[in-house]
């Protein structure tokens, strides 16, 4: 059997134009393609390609109050704000964390929720 390493440095020595001659003669005489590998490893990529594509056409949000945080207040303004709900009724929201403040919100406006939030000192999250 020939030495891996000698092979090696042997096609260190061939120009773009041997290396693709040599790959052609290769592929005929085993039968095989050099391209099939490219091709398996492209697949996985496209695959996370359309993923990340279908998760941004996503165009209606549930905004999803996680953690309170420190300021309960600015928060409870947060929720009427958002949702026009009495003070009660806001107050219960914030006690009752974590939970579902408002759903079916368009993708802008939920930013923009999540952002006053933020700003509150509240963490959520868009689902």
């Amino acid at each position: 059997m020939a030495d891996i390493k000698s092979i090696v440095e042997e096609i260190k020595k061939l120009t773009i134009v041997e290396v693709s001659d040599l790959v052609k003669a290769l592929e005929e005489e085993f039968g095989v393609s050099a391209a099939a590998p490219v091709a398996v490893a492209a697949a996985p990529a496209a695959g996370a390609a359309a993923g990340a594509a279908a998760e941004e056409e996503k165009s209606e949000f549930n905004v999803f109050l996680k953690d309170v945080g420190a300021n309960k207040i600015a928060v409870i303004k947060v929720v009427r704000e958002v949702t026009g709900l009495g003070l009660s009724e806001a107050k219960a929201i914030v006690d009752g964390a974590p939970k579902m403040v408002k759903e079916g919100v368009p993708a802008a406006q939920a930013k923009e929720v999540e952002a006053q939030f933020k700003a509150a000192g509240a963490v959520v999250e868009l689902k």
